[in-house]
C-alpha cells in the first residue's frame, strides 16, 4: 500500500508542475500580448502624428503658393491697368 501511496503522490505532484508550468506559459503568452498590443498602439499614436505633421507642411505650402499666385494677380492687375492707361494715352 506504501508503494501504490508514494505513486499516487509522485503522479499528483507531476500533474500539480504541469499545471503550473501551463499557467506559467499562459500568463507570459498574455503579457507578450498585452506588450504587443501597447507597441501596437504607439506605432499608431505615430503614424498619426506623423500624418498631422504632413498634412500641416501641405497646408502651408498650399498657403505660399496662394500667396505668390495672388501676388503674381496683383502684378498682372498692375500690368493691365500700365497698359489701359498706354491705351488711353494713344487715343
Amino acid at each position: 500500500m506504501s508503494t501504490v501511496l508514494i505513486i499516487v503522490i509522485v503522479i499528483v505532484a507531476l500533474i500539480a508542475v504541469a499545471l503550473i508550468y501551463s499557467a506559467s506559459k499562459k500568463s507570459g503568452a498574455r503579457k507578450e500580448t498585452a506588450r504587443l498590443q501597447v507597441d501596437a498602439k504607439a506605432d499608431d499614436a505615430e503614424h498619426h502624428r506623423e500624418e498631422a505633421n504632413r498634412r500641416r507642411t501641405e497646408a502651408a505650402v498650399a498657403e505660399e503658393r496662394a500667396k505668390r499666385q495672388a501676388a503674381e494677380a496683383d502684378l498682372h492687375e498692375e500690368k493691365a491697368a500700365g497698359r489701359d492707361r498706354e491705351v488711353e494715352g494713344e487715343r
